[in-house]
């Protein structure tokens, strides 16, 4: 599989994490169904999890 760079790994999380927290939003002020929840969650997740299993992230040597 292709390793993302960390620009585009960053991108990635920070985008998930604004539609899981903007799903949140329109949760408190609207009353979405179940499908819609869903969606949000779930591109948000799995934007995150792309992130993080796609992404090339530097190790610090543990002293």
């Amino acid at each position: 599989m292709k390793k993302y760079r960390r620009k585009k790994t960053m991108l990635l999380m920070s985008v998930g994490m604004l539609v899981i927290g903007a799903s949140q939003i329109i949760a408190h002020y609207m009353q979405p169904n179940d499908l819609t929840k869903g969606l949000f969650w779930g591109i948000g997740i799995g934007l995150l999890l792309t992130a993080l299993i796609f992404g090339k992230f530097k190790t610090v040597p543990f002293k």
